[in-house]
């Protein structure tokens, strides 16, 4: 398995539509390699972090990215969602959680002619400094009640990434078993480009 080159499954992906995606990162223990990543990684649990996108809809991981611990969830988003556009897939909506809330993330989404829906992080305050399109969001976010908002931009759907992440651990088991990132990274996409098998075997 460390030999093969492993990506999403395109013709599995790839959709005519307009798609929303629900964006999230879950930990990943490292299976008898936990030394060894700490020590080169300098970190003090020793896990990766898996971030997927998944189709809200078909329930599918349409892109994935894989990163030490210390790397933030909103860091990735850009990189999944370009990776999710490489398979084929119009990107409509982004859900995500307040930990994708920054200006950046917002400007980004808007620019490409995607729409944001980022949970913004309490007490913000409704000033663009840098960004237009996160100060609307805190706005709205404000003036609505969190269940109406949610049921507005359907934001409960960001479960399906969860879903992913659970079906994942509990038939492959919550760890890599590879010792070489690059191996571990092939090892969470083997596992990915299965599951989206089970899911449109399922459909």
């Amino acid at each position: 398995m460390n030999r093969l080159h492993v990506d999403l499954d395109e013709s599995l992906v790839k959709s005519n539509r307009p798609v929303s995606i629900a964006v999230d990162a879950s930990g990943v223990k490292v299976h008898n390699g936990g030394d060894w990543i700490r020590r080169v990684w300098k970190v003090k649990k020793g896990y990766l972090k898996i971030h997927f996108a998944v189709d809200i809809k078909t329930e599918q991981v349409v892109s994935m990215d894989v990163s030490s611990e210390k790397v933030g969830d909103g860091k990735r988003l850009k990189r999944l969602v370009n990776r999710a556009r490489e398979n084929n897939v119009r990107v409509k909506r982004v859900l995500g959680d307040g930990s994708y809330d920054s200006k950046a993330n917002f400007n980004f989404l808007t620019q490409e002619g995607i729409i944001p829906v980022i949970r913004v992080r309490k007490g913000s305050v409704p000033r663009s400094r840098g960004s237009q399109a996160r100060k609307l969001a805190v706005i709205e976010q404000q003036t609505f009640k969190p269940k109406a908002w949610s049921r507005i931009h359907r934001f409960g759907y960001r479960w399906r990434v969860e879903g992913a992440f659970y079906v994942i651990k509990r038939v492959f088991g919550e760890y890599v078993t590879a010792k070489k990132f690059v191996n571990m990274a092939r090892e969470m996409a083997m596992k990915a480009s299965i599951y989206n098998g089970f899911i449109k075997a399922m459909a």
